[in-house]
């Protein structure tokens, strides 16, 4: 397995990418979510990429334009549909003998996957896709607080904080109002991704972690028996725990070979 370096053109935008090698023919590009280098934090997205070539199957990953060694405007993720087709095609020129590639994308790079209808991809990873309106609304839907009580209901030190008076009884009764509520209906976001996915007739993982409040707020807007959905308990958004993260990385291997 090599690690190389490059950049590719986007509508006269030079963009930065790395190519981690592999032999088969079948590929992961990772799409970063956010603001995020192509490294990801603390190079988390490099050291799983290696992981993934090590296993025989080559790993590409870019810098969205405006971020990290990448040149133009960040025009933000809703706008990045033309960066990752162009990253795909740079992928497959530097592969020409790869003859699927998976994509990859935490967040809302899932999210921009799902809008874009899967850029040209063969096959979606979506990990705990992004579905907050950006109205400056931050407060949690009922689904998510309920499931954050549950858990917490699950944990005998949290139980005993409870009966001890460890527990700020006024916060309490205004999440258990929260709660208390109905789901609202799903926001224009989670529509239109849904929408955009209907386009997309290759195969699709949607990975949620279920410790994580977009992975939460995502499934309060999306049908919960969706087939396509596995859970990983217990894990946080970048799936850091290393349990969440070998779980990770299986359900990336079990995509690239199916």
């Amino acid at each position: 397995m090599r690690r190389l370096p490059l950049t590719f053109q986007c509508n006269g935008i030079t963009l930065a990418g790395t190519l981690d090698t592999g032999p088969l023919a079948s590929g992961l590009l990772y799409v970063s979510g956010g603001n995020e280098i192509r490294s990801g934090a603390f190079s988390g997205q490099a050291r799983l990429a290696a992981k993934i070539a090590r296993a025989g199957f080559p790993v590409f990953r870019f810098d969205r334009r405006g971020i990290g060694d990448s040149d133009g405007e960040n025009r933000g993720f809703r706008k990045s549909r033309r960066d990752i087709e162009a990253a795909l095609e740079a992928f497959r020129a530097m592969k020409p003998q790869m003859s699927r590639v998976v994509a990859f994308g935490n967040c809302d790079a899932a999210s921009a996957l799902m809008l874009a209808g899967g850029a040209g991809c063969d096959a979606l990873v979506l990990s705990n896709p992004w579905t907050i309106e950006d109205d400056g609304d931050d407060t949690p839907p009922p689904a998510a607080v309920r499931s954050r009580y549950l858990e917490k209901l699950k944990n005998p030190r949290e139980v005993m904080r409870l009966l001890t008076g460890g527990v700020d009884l006024r916060k309490l009764a205004k999440g258990l109002g929260q709660a208390a509520k109905g789901n609202s209906a799903p926001s224009s976001l989670a529509q239109e991704m849904a929408a955009g996915l209907a386009e997309f007739s290759g195969p699709v993982r949607i990975l949620l972690a279920t410790a994580d409040r977009t992975a939460q707020v995502f499934e309060s807007a999306w049908d919960g028996s969706d087939e396509r959905i596995a859970r990983c308990p217990g894990a946080t958004h970048a799936y850091s725990e290393p349990a969440a993260m070998d779980w990770l990385e299986k359900q990336l291997l079990a995509a690239l070979r199916s």
